[in-house]
């Protein structure tokens, strides 16, 4: 395999992870008090994993922020 494919494959994976984190975070910030909290998320990214961790949902928190580092990774190796 070329380097591109392995980090086209390593940008496609990080993203599915952190769009699936994402929206599973959402989910379950509408499950708790304030609801509103799910909607803000979804607009405001970085708020999703800092409320999910304080609400217990620590995999899902973790999740997300390793996939915004390997996505970020991997987007300044596709720059060069």
């Amino acid at each position: 395999m070329t380097r591109d494919a392995l980090v086209l494959g390593a940008l496609v994976g990080a993203f599915a992870a952190l769009s699936t984190a994402h929206v599973t975070l959402a989910i379950g910030l509408a499950g708790q008090t304030p609801r509103w909290r799910a909607l803000v998320a979804l607009v405001v990214p970085p708020l999703a994993p800092f409320w999910g961790w304080a609400a217990g949902m620590r995999a899902r928190a973790s999740l997300w922020v390793a996939a915004v580092v390997v996505y970020a990774i991997a987007a300044a190796l596709a720059r060069q």
